[in-house]
């Protein structure tokens, strides 16, 4: 927890109410994202219960799997959540259109949208992960035949859920996270993962502070567990007799019905209140203004979502269990790459995230006191506009001397730090400019900061980060196990665990 958040909580506990840790939203939010709450059944490995599923507040479907420990009808719910989940992402593949990809003026294909599945918190976003992972290998023929669409729906869902591991993808959001971003509350991180008690801190009704909206939260009455695993008194007192009044054989369809109904019911009434908050969650995150850097995100999202589209198109296998060690390596460079990368965007978007690297040293902010707007540098074979100005910084400066870093008012101009003088509690350091201030030996009005301008420098770079070297697949040392083999689909694959 940085000291800016730790300041936050404490500010949330004496005003009672979440203060806010940014002053934009850095993520995307669709104009249509698919909301999906689900159940799962207690001491089952990831055996779906019910799910609550829509692309709009009045229109959310109720699933029921009626004995969850039912092989088929696990998958006639996985069927059925298919059609809703792979029909919503399908409506996004009618409309493309042509960008530009690189220095070179090469255009490519890309979706104009994409698909945004929301879930309460990532014990959800991991229950489709699972799910994903116990459908994906699934065929339409054969002994364990299933519906059509229960395959693709698997490799959707684990392509939902493998985007994020990436850094600001914005395609699979746990609601629990995309609030504590913004937000920071009286209670612990974990108790955030909570929904209702985070919304009560966030937006408590009126009348009451957020701590005692958050106490409110803790009855299971009222707001139900958001999920994936549910309440124990609920399961003991009501859902265990309601699912054996439903396997238990009946003298007429009559009573089975109501049996399968009162079910239904119950699993709506514990469902629907965190339905609920999710979409104030949503139209909570939306009133914020986005940052500047967020479309950019979601546009590497398109390009994802593009890309897999065509992979499918085009017959490609499913994702294997497991990434060979040349994928694995490759991924978690770029993970890595990506990781700093929106590091640097949050801050260069938002100067509260900004201040979390004032504090650590990897940022300083201050005045400019004075400058050489024309200083000229003619020791190369050419001369350079290399103007110099000096900032007063009264943020603890741990940077070294000849370090790069940006501003963030002006990230297509690079600085150097040429000299730190003065006392720790007050700094001038003095700075090399270069970039961003055209073309000629004469500085552009405006590129470089005037005296008096308050203006931040970081460490945090946005630019470009050439990928790791990595061998072939075919070439891979046989201290990591050699080429990998091939996928070749068996009988196997049909029989995975459900988990």
């Amino acid at each position: 927890m940085s000291t800016v958040v730790a300041l936050a909580r404490a500010e949330a506990v004496s005003r009672g109410v979440a203060q806010p840790i940014s002053t934009v939203r850095h993520l995307h939010i669709a104009g249509r994202p698919l909301v999906l709450v689900a159940l799962t059944l207690a001491g089952e490995a990831n055996a779906p219960l019910a799910a609550m599923v829509g692309d709009a507040p009045e229109s959310g479907h109720l699933l029921v799997v009626n004995q969850p420990r039912n092989r088929d009808q696990r998958f006639a719910f996985a069927a059925e959540l298919a059609h809703i989940v792979v029909g919503y992402i399908e409506s996004f593949q009618a409309d493309a259109g042509m960008v530009r990809a690189g220095g070179r003026g090469e255009e490519r294909r890309r979706f104009t949208d994409a698909p945004q599945l929301f879930v309460p918190n990532p014990a959800t976003a991991g229950f489709v992960r699972l799910l994903g992972r116990s459908t994906r290998f699934r065929r339409p023929t054969g002994e364990y035949a299933v519906d059509p669409a229960v395959p693709v729906l698997g490799r959707w869902l684990t392509f939902l859920a493998e985007r994020t591991e990436v850094p600001g993808s914005c395609l699979l959001l746990a609601a629990t996270q995309a609030l504590a971003l913004h937000w920071a509350t009286g209670q612990s991180a974990v108790e955030d993962l909570n929904l209702a008690a985070l919304m009560g801190w966030i937006d408590p009704p009126a009348g009451l502070t957020g701590e005692q909206a958050a106490l409110a939260a803790e009855d299971p009455v009222t707001w139900p567990p958001a999920g994936p695993a549910t309440d124990p008194t609920f399961d003991n007192e009501v859902l265990a007799p309601l699912i054996t009044a439903c396997s238990r054989p009946h003298r007429s369809p009559e009573r089975q019905q109501v049996a399968v109904i009162n079910l239904r019911n119950a699993l709506r009434d514990q469902l629907t209140p965190t339905w609920k908050l999710m979409w104030r969650a949503i139209d909570l995150l939306r009133a914020l203004p986005a940052g500047a850097r967020v479309a950019g995100r979601w546009d590497s999202d398109k390009d994802a979502f593009t890309g897999y589209s065509e992979h499918l198109r085009d017959g490609g296998p499913p994702q294997p269990r497991r990434d060979s060690a040349v994928a694995a390596a490759s991924r978690l460079n770029s993970l890595e790459r990506t990781q700093a990368s929106y590091a640097a965007q949050r801050a260069f978007d938002d100067p509260l995230v900004l201040a979390q690297y004032r504090l650590t040293g990897e940022a300083f902010g201050g005045v400019v006191t004075a400058a050489e707007p024309d200083r000229v540098d003619a020791t190369g074979k050419r001369r350079k506009l290399r103007p110099l100005i000096t900032v007063l910084t009264h943020d603890p400066f741990r940077i070294d001397q000849g370090t790069a870093v940006i501003s963030p008012a002006r990230p297509g101009q690079s600085a150097r730090v040429v000299s730190v003088s003065g006392e720790a509690a007050a700094a001038s350091v003095v700075l090399e400019l270069a970039g961003g201030m055209g073309r000629a030996l004469t500085a552009a009005p405006g590129s470089v900061p005037a005296i008096g301008e308050r203006i931040s420098y970081t460490t945090l770079t946005d630019s470009y980060q050439p990928r790791g070297s990595f061998p072939d697949r075919a070439d891979t040392p046989w201290t990591h196990g050699g080429p990998p083999p091939v996928y070749v689909p068996t009988q196997d694959d049909v029989t995975e665990d459900w988990s």
